[in-house]
């Protein structure tokens, strides 16, 4: 459906107020006819995700510069659309005038039917949005778009394992214990676990006593410090976990609870314990990573990290509607459930708390912790491949006021500082920031942009290349003194 609305007026807000409706947004000088996939693989993207804007006679700094045929223009873009991109996603085509100057705004909404390919000279593509740019989706995510396309879920899935080959019975005792009632043999296939013909669903493989389903795993490490650095010098525990969710969450937690500890201070008529972490929130986050995260992606795991200041839970797979999880509101998320099946069984085993609330629950669980302050509000982020949750130890900065942490803290200060005079020297020609996370070894990107780059580029000591367009994909940064090489 294409509607075509004539607006004018000279708002000089225009753009941005577009730009502020749009969940993602692409602009174009001009609208290209000689290479219509430079913006056709644009449409394909946001279809197969959460919608965007792309916007033709706008520059990248968001400047209306004119198109000098935009009904023809119009009319062209909705014949690619139509010929190009299938299934036919929906889509609103209008046009604006500013200063005699005339431009349009082509809204892509989320697609139901995915996913949707862009389609000429024989291939068929479908694509995604990372970051600024559409991308052909990776072979996992398509299969995710398939099923998605087909109201269909992974775990729902059957396959070509009997259930009478494979044993439940932490399944059976586990739900007994939680619910007080026996796990009839009915209940795996009104749960969903089997079909009448006992064939496992993926959810049965998922919960059966055996290792079948290879990406099933967690991977634990406490880290000696605040970064990663080599399993066998820097780290002082190291766990693999493999096979059934009711087990993965049980020595996932228990690996939590060794290597976390739980101080006390005296108060006049009593004693308070001050863990590192809320229970339930560590329990809501690491059942958010078993059931939330993509099993489709093959030779994947969930990784748990734990620092001295934080525990990292990340899982493959990000928002299952598209969008990351950094730019919402957790409080008026909508429940998306990628796998429903899991979903439902953990909810009826009580492990987690109704739909949607998940997240909440580990920000309050935390803001109950003695010592909590705002600064050790738990963090959320995603990416369109993985989930990451960031919970503070509330004790850490108690523990830094005693001698040996300050010491510590010196010797991790005067390292802080090597490194970033090494950072300036590496960047007297323009370097990437993968480059310079490279170069001194850091995994973390949210980690290195807090504790280098913006330190950095605050203190004048580096420079960006493009100083303009902070977010551009071709940023670089380089020494302050050596900007001339630029």
């Amino acid at each position: 459906m294409v509607v075509l609305h004539e607006r004018g007026g000279e708002d000089s807000d225009m753009i941005e107020k577009l730009v502020a409706e749009a969940t993602e947004c692409d602009f174009k000088v001009a609208l290209e006819k000689k290479r219509p996939k430079s913006w056709l693989k644009s449409v394909s993207a946001f279809a197969n995700s959460i919608g965007g804007m792309l916007f033709f006679g706008v520059d990248d700094d968001k400047r209306i510069v004119g198109l000098d045929a935009a009904q023809d223009d119009a009319e062209y873009i909705s014949r690619l659309i139509k010929d190009r991109i299938t299934p036919l996603p929906h889509i609103e085509l209008s046009a604006f005038k500013e200063n005699g100057k005339d431009m349009l705004c082509l809204k892509v909404l989320p697609g139901r039917s995915t996913p949707y390919y862009y389609r000429a000279d024989g291939i068929m593509e479908a694509y995604i949005r990372i970051g600024n740019e559409s991308i052909v989706a990776p072979d996992h995510m398509l299969n995710e778009l398939i099923l998605k396309g087909t109201n269909r879920s992974f775990d729902a899935m059957l396959t070509d394992a009997r259930k009478e080959d494979y044993s439940f019975t932490l399944l059976e005792a586990t739900y007994l214990e939680k619910t007080g009632n026996h796990f009839a043999a009915s209940d795996y296939l009104s749960f969903g676990l089997a079909d009448k013909d006992g064939f496992l669903t993926n959810a049965g493989k998922l919960m059966a006593d055996q290792y079948i389903v290879r990406n099933s795993r967690v991977f634990c490490t406490r880290w000696n410090g605040l970064d990663k650095g080599s399993i066998f010098d820097d780290a002082l525990d190291d766990k693999e976990y493999e096979g059934n969710l009711i087990s993965l969450l049980r020595n996932s937690s228990e690996f939590v609870r060794n290597n976390s500890k739980v101080r006390f201070v005296k108060e006049a008529q009593s004693r308070v314990d001050k863990p590192d972490y809320a229970d339930r929130a560590v329990t809501e986050a690491l059942v958010n990573a078993l059931i939330h995260r993509d099993y489709i992606l093959l030779g994947s795991e969930i990784h748990i990290d734990m620092f001295d200041d934080r525990l990292e839970i990340q899982s493959p797979g990000g928002m299952y509607d598209g969008r990351a999880i950094q730019d919402r509101d957790i409080h008026t998320i909508a429940s998306a459930r990628r796998n429903p099946v899991i979903a439902d069984l953990f909810h009826r085993m009580k492990f987690m708390e109704r739909r949607g609330s998940g997240l909440a629950k580990i920000l309050s669980e935390t803001a109950k912790l003695p010592g909590y302050d705002d600064r050790l509000k738990p963090e959320f982020f995603s990416t369109p491949s993985d989930f990451r949750v960031v919970l503070k130890n509330v004790n850490y900065s108690t523990m830094a006021n005693t001698a040996q942490v300050t010491m510590q803290d010196t010797m991790q200060d005067t390292m802080q500082d090597n490194r970033m005079s090494k950072l300036v020297a590496f960047c007297a020609f323009p370097r990437s920031r993968e480059e310079m996370q490279s170069y001194i070894g850091i995994n973390n990107r949210d980690h290195f942009r807090k504790a280098f780059l913006k330190p950095l580029l605050e203190s004048g000591r580096i420079q960006m290349t493009h100083p303009d367009k902070p977010n551009s994909r071709n940023q670089k940064y380089v020494a302050a003194e050596q900007t001339d090489h630029h």
